[in-house]
């Protein structure tokens, strides 16, 4: 999966209703990083932001096994497979949105 598909795959899912009103950062590594602000309405997605309330950090393939529905994004925390800096209320929040 590429950064610009696993961004359009946010796209959609905020699209389709996207409630947690904070600035949220996926960061990929050197594939990039996806940005979500909650906190504009309606919510946006891009690969350019600053000033997030929690970064979760994983990489590409972990992250597409989450978007896939193959990989639990809480088992992949307790795993050391996903990392969280910021706000974990949040981080909770989004591992039920993803």
């Amino acid at each position: 999966m590429t950064l610009e598909h696993a961004t359009q795959a946010i796209r959609d899912k905020v699209a389709q209703g996207f409630d947690i009103a904070a600035k949220v950062k996926i960061d990929l590594g050197t594939d990039g990083a996806i940005f979500i602000d909650g906190t504009a309405s309606p919510a946006t997605v891009s690969n350019a932001g600053d000033g997030e309330d929690v970064a979760i950090i994983t990489g590409m393939d972990v992250f597409e096994g989450i978007l896939a529905g193959s990989q639990n994004a809480q088992m992949a925390f307790m795993t050391g497979k996903l990392k969280v800096d910021g706000n974990m209320a949040i981080a909770m929040k989004m591992a039920q949105f993803l």
